[in-house]
Order: C-alpha cells, then structure tokens, then sequence
C-alpha cells in the first residue's frame, strides 16, 4: 500500500507532533511543581486573561495554558477539515471526531486539576486517581489523531469484528499500554513528590510499610512496563509470522527496537534518581512507542478474519479536495 501525503494528511501528522510537545510541557509543570502557578483559577490565570509580573510558575503554568488552547484550536480545525473535505461516513470524518472527544475531556480532566487544588505538591488518592485517568485519556487522545493522520494518508480503516485470537490479544496489549500509561503517570507524581535522595533510600521507601502510597506503588510501574511490552513483542511476532504484511512488520520492528532502548533509558531514570530531563524524555518515547504502536494495529487489524496471506491491501481510501 503506496501512503499519499495530502494536505489534510500533513496538517494532521503536524496536530499529531504539536501535541507530543504539549504533552511534554504538561509533564515539565508537573516535575517543577508550578501546576499551582496560576492559582485555582480557569481558565484564567491568577485572576487574569494575562498574568503581568508574574513568577516563574506562573509563567510554565501559563506557557502550557497558551499551548494547550491552541492544540485544542488545531484539533478543531481539523474536525471541521475533515467534514469539509471527506464525505459523509468516512473513516477520517470518525477519527477527527474521535480526536475531537477526546481533546475535551482532555481539558476538563485539566481543568478540575487546577479547580479542585490536585496539583503542585498536593500528596491526596483522589490526585493519584485523576492523574491516572489524565494519562489514560492522553493516550486516547494521541492514538485518535494518530489513527485520523494515518487514515488521511491512505491507511485502510480497521476491521474489529471476527479477527479471532490474535484480534483479541492486540487488543489485550492495548488495554496493558493504557494500564502501563496510568501507572507511569503515578510514579512520576510520586518521584516529584518524594524524589529519593539516593538510590538505596529509594529502594528502602518502595518496601517501606509506613512510606506514603504513592511511594510504594512506584516499584510496580517498571514491572508492568517490562511485562506489557514483552506481550505486545510477542504478540506482533506470532501475528507477523502468520498473515503478517511488510508495513505490520515494519512498525512491530520499530515497537521492539523502542521498547528495548526505553527499558535501558527507564533503568538510567531509576538510578539517577529521575532529573527532570530525563522524566521528559522518557515520556517522549513512551509517546513514540505508543504512537508506532498504533500504526502496527491500524495496519494488522484491517485483513480480513481468517486471512493469512502477507499481502498489502491496496490503497482506496478517497482523497480530500485540497
């Protein structure tokens, strides 16, 4: 299958890269404590439309509001792109729709952060909890404008129904990459929260009866990571060798070749005690991996069920009109 890079394609790869960076800054608020820069107020900040001598927090904290509003703004320029330029039932039309959605609850969860005091140095359940359900939610997010970008450049639409076992166990190792993205999202708020002053009092709080919850769920995280990922390699593996196509087994190339640099990178995290720079980066590749994840499904999931022949499906899908 040849891909075909159109406008809208291109505008939607770029909505799809914004929004990595946006994701980044987000986890940049969280690991400087400045998400109380603006105070408890939304979506104004400390009272104003524009904060005026303003403190460093103030500034990261409003710096993510102004990026934020406009990957909202460019997901709705999108939206209304793809009804203006595909026809009615398409499945570019449902993926913008589907981006659509979940970019507004994505700025509700953002919101009732701010509003209801989850952030900074707030240690509360119901912040772990939020916390967990913003990282699912930008999960979804990302794999939506993924697949909206990947279907604009001519990706076939996805087939659910009737794929068998091996539909069933992609669709396992998704629901472990959202487990895996809530449980990321915990221990980095407990590596803020309470950051280790060495590697053995790290260790030593994880077991520790009497540390704070979030401090020792910290050591399930990279237990997950290690079982999600080695699943979902496996998985791409049995799904290749029976009716595997050169694009599926590209991108389970790459998911593997990520998986085990972001193994590496985590375990460097750990020792050095999880700096800010290397938290970021982290949550760059876990985007990347996520992001290539993606396209292995929406290209494993469109052969019919039972169909085990390597074969590309040709390229149908109608172009927009520029």
């Amino acid at each position: 299958m040849n891909l075909a890079l159109n406008k809208f394609a291109k505008f939607a790869w770029g909505v799809l890269a914004f929004n990595v960076l946006v994701i980044i800054w987000g986890a940049f608020v969280r690991a400087t404590g400045s998400g109380a820069g603006c105070g408890q107020h939304w979506p104004s900040c400390q009272g104003d439309v524009i904060p005026f001598a303003p403190a460093i927090e103030t500034v990261i904290e409003f710096t993510h509001r102004l990026t934020s509003g406009t990957a909202f703004i460019l997901v709705v320029v999108m939206l209304v792109w793809a009804f203006k330029a595909y026809p009615a039932g398409h499945i570019v039309r449902r993926g913008a729709g589907l981006s659509m959605l979940f970019m507004i609850t994505e700025t509700l969860v953002g919101a009732s952060l701010v509003l209801f005091g989850w952030v900074a140095y707030n240690q509360s359940t119901i912040r772990a909890v939020v916390m967990a359900v913003h990282l699912v939610n930008t999960f979804l997010l990302m794999a939506s404008i993924t697949l909206t970008a990947w279907w604009a450049s001519g990706g076939q639409p996805m087939r659910l129904k009737g794929q068998g076992p091996l539909g069933i166990a992609i669709g396992i190792g998704f629901l472990g990459i959202l487990v895996l993205g809530a449980s990321g999202g915990v221990t980095a708020l407990g590596d803020t929260l309470f950051p280790a002053g060495s590697l053995a009092e790290g260790f030593a709080d994880d077991f520790a009866s009497t540390a704070h919850f979030l401090v020792r769920l910290r050591v399930y995280h990279p237990i997950i990571a290690v079982l999600v990922g080695v699943y979902n390699v496996v998985v791409m593996a049995v799904y290749n060798a029976r009716r595997g196509t050169s694009q599926s087994k590209l991108f389970a190339k790459g998911f593997t070749a990520i998986f085990v640099f972001q193994l590496i990178f985590g375990a460097l995290n750990v020792v050095l005690l999880a700096p800010v720079w290397m938290q970021l980066t982290h949550l760059f590749i876990t985007d990347m991996l996520l992001i290539v994840y993606i396209l292995f499904v929406a290209t494993a999931l469109t052969l019919p069920a039972g169909d085990k022949r390597a074969v590309d499906v040709p390229n149908m899908s109608a172009q927009p009109s520029s």
